[in-house]
């Protein structure tokens, strides 16, 4: 700075005041001698008259106590100390934070012990025998992306008919299920007839050549729309493909649609309704990756991509019972997708079986330099590794009460049965709930602009725990406790480094609170796959309680999927696919379809 900070908040003030009316005060005509330091509290004072009873009531907020002559202090300097702080949102001197701007402060998941292991990705998938082509369409949607792709590379079916087929699946089934934001038909009857040239050419790019996908709607596609689930941004249409979709494209996937997403990535209302659970079609299907869920679980795209800041790939994975692989933070590039939370947002593949899941973390992985979190790594899968003597961690009294089940119970079960070795662990009783302040503070800073302009009020859910009230109540969060949180994320990082030191994967009920919020403020990889069945009595939701619409009833019971989640090492999702493999084949509950789709 080639200005003190005393004189810097002089002039600049009394520059600002010669051309900006009230509630900016004159300047103080103060000299201060040569070689006086900067100093704090010499600007002019700004912004609204403050009062004791003021603080008294913000106290409340912030759950700080101030005695009555710190209040009195805070009083008579605070509109020339802590108020001018605020000018690049409310002084004349605005600076507009474009939403490709990232903040200066990254975070790493990866403590200094902890290595990516760069070198080169090693896939070695499972063999499978010839299959012939099934007659019917429906089989052939439901059929893992493994088996469209040997029927897809030995022509057995192009990549146009298969398209085909989950365009008229996603067109019938989605006045149903509303998990189609935009059909993307003509982008992907182009690219399945390009696919179809080019395998005839014997130029075929890989297991995703022709195979028809869908997006989570907040994936930027050039000239298609991009809507965050969001009124506001109905219209929005991207120049350019996120660094995602480019991937993709470049392993000759075909995109077919635009899949739904709780408005700005929230649960499971966006401004096109409520995406409802094939299996359950009472209820919503989970969010946020919402669409994704409903349309993966119901044969209507190949596979299809979600993302995750605080559960929305595990919920709805679970809740439709598809698997969800949410990887290592860092390890896929979010260029061109919706930022929420810059530390926590993660992209990742929503598909009907483990080893589809892998092939697609295959092709989308790798650094770009638009995300600056983004930073390379090596995917080691390679199935016929085994899974003998994997260290497999639980958390005893987990597994002994809610959300856990009696599928849950028998998935560590069938750990010792397949030869793994069940490991008890134990975290210490923190509350991490306290890392939230990280989320808040940053979603709200995403979405600023829409939150102080009233944009918010057009969205469909104005309850106490949709965005818009969370964004203003945000404000308020203190600065200090943001820092302090940050901190402690820290601390948590190096604590699940010393449960890692004592297994290979973690298995937990995939709703365990303390864990989802746990491993996605660390960065830790997790994959929920369906491991069998339970039954319901009443729907489920997303949103808190609301006495004034109760959710439906069943008698009797409905039966719908149940998952169970694996959490691994940083960057060791190999691991992860080679004991959700196995244990997907032990279930063997993973081809089991919704009725009515």
């Amino acid at each position: 700075m080639t200005k003190s900070r005393r004189r810097f908040l002089q002039t600049s003030t009394a520059a600002l005041l010669t051309t900006a009316a009230a509630p900016f005060a004159t300047a103080q005509d103060t000299n201060p001698p040569p070689g006086a330091p900067s100093a704090f509290n010499t600007s002019a004072p700004v912004g609204p008259e403050v009062s004791a009873a003021t603080f008294v009531e913000t106290e409340k907020l912030v759950q700080v106590t101030l005695t009555s002559p710190q209040r009195a202090m805070a009083t008579a300097n605070w509109r020339t100390s802590m108020a001018p702080l605020y000018e690049r949102r409310t002084g004349p001197r605005k600076v507009a934070l474009e939403s490709a701007v990232a903040p200066a402060t990254l975070w790493n998941p990866a403590l200094p012990e902890v290595s990516n292991h760069l070198s080169e990705n090693r896939f070695v998938a499972s063999k499978f025998g010839r299959l012939n082509l099934p007659d019917d369409d429906e089989s052939i949607a439901y059929a893992p992306v493994t088996r469209l792709a040997q029927w897809i590379q030995q022509r057995q079916i192009t990549s146009e008919r298969l398209t085909e087929i989950y365009l008229e699946r996603l067109e019938r089934f989605n006045p149903k299920l509303r998990c189609v934001i935009t059909l993307t038909r003509d982008r992907a009857l182009q690219q399945a007839r390009n696919a179809d040239r080019e395998i005839a050419a014997r130029q075929y790019r890989g297991p995703l050549h022709g195979i028809p996908w869908g997006a989570k709607d907040l994936l930027d596609t050039a000239g298609i729309p991009t809507t965050y689930g969001a009124e506001f941004f109905r219209n929005r249409i991207p120049a350019q493909d996120a660094v995602v979709v480019q991937r993709l494209d470049q392993a000759g996937a075909v995109l077919v649609a635009k899949l739904s997403l709780g408005a700005l990535a929230l649960n499971d209302i966006w401004f096109g309704g409520q995406t409802m659970n094939p299996w359950l079609i009472e209820e919503g299907s989970s969010g946020s990756s919402a669409g994704p869920g409903a349309a993966t679980a119901a044969g209507l795209v190949g596979f299809s991509i979600g993302s995750e800041t605080g559960g929305s790939i595990v919920s709805p994975s679970m809740r439709c019972g598809v698997t969800g692989l949410r990887p290592t933070f860092g390890r896929v590039p979010r260029t061109g997708a919706m930022t929420l939370c810059w530390s926590l947002d993660k992209l990742g593949p929503m598909t009907r079986s483990v080893e589809d899941a892998m092939l697609v973390l295959n092709a989308i992985s790798g650094p770009d330099s638009g995300d600056l979190s983004s930073v390379p790594s090596r995917l080691d899968y390679d199935y016929t590794a085994g899974i003998k003597g994997i260290r497999v961690g639980y958390i005893p009294g987990w597994m002994k009460e809610n959300p856990a089940t009696d599928v849950d119970r028998m998935a560590l079960e069938t750990v010792r049965k397949l030869g793994m070795t069940p490991v008890e662990v134990h975290i210490p009783d923190w509350p991490y709930d306290s890392l939230q302040i990280i989320l808040f503070s940053e979603a709200a800073a995403a979405f600023e602009q829409e939150t102080l302009h009233g944009l918010m009020d057009q969205l469909r859910m104005q309850v106490p725990d949709a965005w818009p009230n969370q964004f203003r109540e945000s404000r308020f969060l203190s600065a200090v406790d943001l820092v302090q949180a940050d901190r402690f994320r820290r601390k948590v990082a190096q604590e699940m480094a010393r449960v890692f030191s004592e297994i290979d994967l973690l298995l937990v009920p995939s709703l365990r609170d303390e864990m989802l919020t746990i491993t996605n403020f660390t960065g830790h990889p997790s994959l929920t796959l369906r491991a069998g069945f339970v039954k319901v009595s009443e729907a489920r939701s997303d949103w808190a309680p609301d006495p004034a619409h109760p959710l439906p009833k069943f008698s009797p019971p409905r039966r719908v999927p149940h998952g169970v989640t694996l959490i691994g090492r940083l960057f060791d999702e190999g691991t992860l696919g080679r004991a959700g493999v196995a244990l997907e084949r032990e279930f063997r509950v993973s081809a089991e379809r919704p009725p009515g789709f």
